[in-house]
């Protein structure tokens, strides 16, 4: 809460900036913007002393504990200037109005720390660009992850810190790439915020302001998605824009310990990393494939402008595959319109993901190549009963603990996103959401990518579901980004029960 309510702080300037250039000056973003850091500290420095003289290290069950809960109060506090803005202003039809339900605040917020991109805004435009801003800040603190932020930090956790950093870190093996685990969150911040430098300068040099070069910075370095514009990235009409936005994208879903590397001098063995080949072979494959599958097909834009010659089907399908595969969520295209075959695609690269070690979502590449040969080698056992062979990604071993951990964690992702599914058809009123947009919502919120399709697609949002589909899908949000485990744990009996 301390470390959000110090984050506010930053659209809480740009909101003073904004109110002395207006002729007519708006004092409710400011006044929300204010009141959310008095509750963050408030909040924080009572939970600070009640905490005070406790043990200072944590177990594997409270480090649990602490991550997932502070996802969930994160979102609390994050959603704070979003609902005390729309109580304070007055009236105004030319306002988006969601804002105005507390669950669609949370909703907003949590697909914010979560990195997913899924928005209940409809016209983005008519928010203030201080909240904008704040908006954009929660993609990119959650990118890497507000408990990877808080021990690289804060060192009082001791012990704890490192369960906190495994708890947090995304994928099956994350590997310290420095002695001590707060000296490897150090590193993961210092290329995070390298890259949050590169890319705002070269977006700047690519004609975007200052604020808007910021704010997609955020988001893309984030895999997040969200925009300050109504028509997405699409809505610059800008080649160059696409270009620096979908390098960083793809640099964003590579794992970062293979830039330490680089950086050490290692380059050659991050080169060789077999899930890095694999996920660029896979984006490039599925890349091809989409644009082979939209030749001749018109191409909406979503601005609404068509374009059906190849030119567009290679531009649009690149920056598309690229957004989906590492769980952007950014569009210049509405593909909702796409042939079947395109889609489909386009569904398959969402459940793979980015790599491990990154902040895209999804299964990840590494757990693909691992469910693969283990596959591989169930099948040969069928006419070869004897045979003992190890399973190796690259020069790395796979176990039989990762093997078969890998194995239940995918199955339990395809079981929540068939419960998801059905939660959503149950929830909504009957008729009010096809089977297609039921599916599509829990999938892009489970990998944390964004849009989906059909009443979910990139030209459309979550406004229209009710308020207890939105808790859900928010649930699902908090999973996702969780690696499931941590989340699922709380609803084991025996996690409560004392040692």
């Amino acid at each position: 809460m301390l470390v959000l309510a110090g984050s506010l702080f930053v659209p809480l300037a740009w909101a003073f900036k904004m109110r002395r250039e207006q002729p007519e000056p708006m004092n409710e973003p400011l006044t929300a913007l204010g009141i959310a850091i008095g509750v963050a500290v408030v909040g924080g420095w009572l939970l600070f002393r009640l905490g005070r003289g406790q043990r200072a290290d944590l177990r594997r069950k409270e480090a649990l504990l602490l991550v997932a809960t502070s996802w969930f109060f994160g979102a609390a506090v994050a959603a704070l200037p979003f609902r005390i803005w729309a109580f304070l202003r007055p009236a105004d039809a030319n306002v988006d109005p969601a804002f105005g339900s507390w669950i669609n605040c949370y909703f907003e917020a949590m697909s914010g720390l979560t990195t997913t991109g899924s928005t209940i805004l409809t016209r983005i435009a008519t928010i203030p660009e201080s909240l904008l801003l704040w908006r954009c800040m929660t993609q990119w603190l959650g990118g890497l992850g507000i408990v990877v932020l808080f021990v690289a930090v804060l060192p009082m956790l001791g012990v704890g810190g490192k369960r906190l950093f495994r708890v947090e870190s995304a994928g099956p093996t994350p590997a310290d790439m420095t002695p001590r685990i707060r000296s490897t969150a150090q590193v993961l911040w210092a290329i995070y915020l390298a890259f949050t430098l590169a890319e705002t300068l070269l977006l700047r040099w690519q004609g975007l302001s200052w604020f808007e070069s910021l704010c997609h910075t955020f988001t893309t370095l984030s895999t997040g998605g969200f925009s300050t514009r109504d028509a997405s990235v699409g809505g610059f009409e800008n080649l160059g824009v696409e270009i620096v936005i979908t390098t960083f994208m793809v640099l964003s879903a590579i794992n970062f310990g293979l830039y330490h590397q680089v950086f050490q001098g290692k380059w050659r063995d991050a080169v060789r990393d077999p899930e890095l080949r694999a996920f660029l072979f896979l984006l490039g494959a599925a890349t091809v494939v989409v644009i082979f599958t939209l030749r001749g097909t018109p191409v909406v834009t979503t601005t609404g402008r068509q374009e059906a010659e190849l030119g567009p089907a290679v531009r649009h399908g690149v920056f598309q595959s690229v957004s989906i595969q590492t769980e952007t969520g950014y569009g210049t295209a509405d593909f909702d319109r796409w042939p079947f075959g395109a889609k489909t695609m386009l569904l398959v690269m969402m459940f793979v993901g980015g790599c491990a070690g990154s902040t895209a979502g999804g299964i990840k590449v590494v757990r693909c190549l691992i469910v693969a040969k283990v596959i591989g080698l169930e099948i040969e056992r069928v006419f070869r009963p004897n045979v003992v062979r190890a399973i190796r990604v690259g020069r790395a071993t796979v176990d039989a603990d990762l093997r078969l951990a890998t194995v239940v964690h995918v199955v339990c992702l395809f079981g929540v996103f068939g419960l998801g599914t059905i939660g959503l058809m149950v929830l909504e009123p009957d008729g009010s959401i096809t089977l297609t947009t039921a599916a599509t919502a829990t999938a892009t919120t489970l990998h944390n990518c964004g849009p989906g399709l059909d009443q979910v697609g990139p030209t459309r949002n979550f406004v229209h579901l009710g308020a207890t589909s939105k808790c859900l899908l928010s649930l699902i949000m908090a999973m996702g980004r969780l690696e499931l485990f941590p989340l699922m744990v709380l609803f084991t009996p025996r996690f409560w029960r004392a040692e």
